[in-house]
């Protein structure tokens, strides 16, 4: 818009430079965006490849997003399906690898048909229900396949399996619609970032989840930047017997523990709030039954069956590495499949998230 003055006693109009004027609104959206971002809050949840970063956000959508429709329900029915026969299938083959022989002579011919299945056949929920759900029910019920399953910690068997094989009658089932923890129980590789907004009483969380395998991990460094309030670290508690799938040999835990000694003395999160998330509570009380934790826990001293006990030295394990003591490390126990523990950590956390963005903004 134009501007008028006087000069010489007449009125005369200055017209402002256009492009004074593109330059001034670019510099207003700027500013408001600056704005806005410093009142968003942006997390990032990292930690090594299955330790439940994918269902913590899954999480997020269904306390304090629209939780998930009906039909997207549906549509995580083939994908579990395919976890299901992938997990069978890892027992019998775990089962040639362990060297454990059938006690049933017509088995052999029954586990080839799920033998010969891959990643790519192609399989809708009445090709399960006819070719694949008799034997699977079959099989699972074996005194071998029990006996495979055991030895679980041997394998690189999902989590879910167990879940996934007692609910398999009502998985499959075309006329009934999958649960919401169906689809938290689903395992899906997380191979880039994967970003979802939710405003919790007023304030956007930004949250950020990056796949955890080692091939994937090259691209946390794209999201380190001086936007990011708060790192949630998780770790798979219950993995302290098994080994990591790229090369089969590295302990799971000895691996986030590397990981974790890597993200909280980066000095890009120096001001950062960082708070560890020991996860899977319940397999790792489970688990503390049949397997000795101080069998692969040199340094552990308490009763390996006890849960508090196990829970102080995982702790103290992640502590230690920490370079900077002059902050405290936030943490907790978490079970990221259960809805109810994940709304009441998640009350706590938002807190500690909004007080640390808190101080950041009067400090600029």
């Amino acid at each position: 818009m134009g501007a008028f003055s006087v000069f010489n006693g007449m009125l005369t109009c200055c017209v402002e430079d256009p492009q004074k004027v593109i330059n001034d609104d670019i510099d207003r959206t700027l500013k408001k965006d600056q704005a806005n971002q410093r009142k968003q809050v942006k997390v990032l949840l990292l930690g090594a490849g299955e330790s439940g970063k994918s269902t913590f956000l899954k999480q997020m959508r269904i306390i304090h997003g629209s939780g998930y429709k009906t039909q997207e329900l549906m549509m995580c029915r083939i994908p579990i399906l395919h976890n299901v026969v992938r997990n069978i299938k890892t027992l019998l083959q775990g089962r040639q690898l362990l060297e454990i022989n059938w006690l049933a002579e017509d088995r052999e011919e029954e586990a080839q048909i799920l033998l010969d299945y891959s990643a790519k056949t192609e399989i809708d929920a009445a090709i399960f229900e006819k070719e694949y759900l008799p034997l699977i029910k079959s099989l699972w019920q074996d005194p071998t396949m029990k006996e495979v399953f055991f030895r679980r910690r041997e394998l690189q068997l999902n989590d879910n399996a167990e879940y996934f094989f007692d609910n398999i009658d009502r998985i499959a089932d075309q006329t009934r619609i999958p649960i919401e923890q169906d689809l938290l129980r689903l395992r899906k590789k997380t191979t880039g970032i994967k970003e979802e907004i939710y405003e919790i009483k007023g304030v956007p969380f930004h949250m950020v989840d990056v796949g955890g395998q080692r091939l994937q991990r090259h691209k946390w460094f794209k999201c380190f930047d001086q936007s990011v309030t708060s790192v949630l670290f998780l770790v798979a508690s219950s993995a302290y017997d098994q080994v990591i799938v790229e090369d089969r040999k590295t302990p799971r835990l000895e691996e986030s523990c590397n990981i974790f000694d890597t993200i909280v003395n980066n000095k890009c999160f120096k001001d950062v709030s960082i708070i560890l998330f020991l996860n899977k509570t319940d397999l790792l009380y489970e688990k503390l039954s049949y397997s000795n934790f101080a069998s692969y826990m040199t340094d552990f001293r308490g009763d390996h069956r006890d849960l508090k006990d196990v829970q102080g030295f995982l702790l103290d394990m992640f502590d230690n590495v920490r370079r900077n003591r002059d902050r405290a490390l936030f943490h907790h126990f978490t079970t990221a499949t259960d809805t109810e523990n994940i709304k009441y950590v998640f009350a706590a956390v938002k807190d500690t998230i909004l007080q640390n963005n808190l101080r950041q903004l009067m400090l600029q």
